[in-house]
């Protein structure tokens, strides 16, 4: 009996970024140098001793092109100019959540209005907000209490919000979602 077990969880080296000099895959490459001129197809050895000539890296901008295109540079900057603008994207992007308010059939006419400023609050940031009227008991038999307060609170966010879905039953609660205008 031999000692040999084999490693079914073995880890792959994971690559950061494309590729570059000896990890190109392709024999020929499509070659733009360091002042953006296109220098042509050239054969990987020649295109790498060249970058080395220029004290630079051959990076792989395009692997999926053929023959693949590759442009030669400094792969520090490289890197660097991807993650500014990866950070320059996620910056720009809005984040929109999703605020719940929870309501009863028999909310009081105070409670109603402080959930509905909250609720307005979170409109004019940007968010939608979910609204859900939770029945228990015998509140199930009166489910027109739980569509006439939708209702209200449609017409009361009108000037600030648009429905996005209508109130609908699922369970034993009531759910409707608004959405800024």
């Amino acid at each position: 009996m031999s000692n040999f077990k084999p490693n079914y969880f073995q880890r792959r080296e994971k690559r950061f970024g494309p590729r570059a000099n000896e990890k190109i895959r392709s024999l020929d490459v499509q070659v733009i140098d360091s002042e953006g001129k296109n220098l042509g197809v050239l054969p990987l050895k020649k295109a790498i001793d060249i970058a080395k000539g220029e004290e630079l890296d051959l990076i792989e901008i395009s692997p999926n092109a053929n023959p693949p295109v590759c442009k030669i540079m400094d792969m520090g900057k490289y890197k660097y100019d991807l993650q500014k603008k990866a950070n320059q994207a996620k910056k720009k992007q809005k984040v929109i959540s999703l605020k719940e308010i929870k309501l009863r059939p028999g909310t009081e006419i105070h409670d109603y209005n402080f959930k509905l400023k909250n609720a307005k609050k979170f409109i004019s940031k940007g968010d939608k907000v979910k609204f859900t009227v939770k029945f228990k008991g015998r509140e199930m038999q009166h489910i027109e209490l739980g569509k006439n307060l939708m209702q209200r609170i449609i017409e009361d966010t009108k000037d600030v919000a648009k429905v996005e879905t209508q109130p609908k039953f699922e369970g034993k609660q009531m759910v409707m979602i608004i959405q800024p205008n």
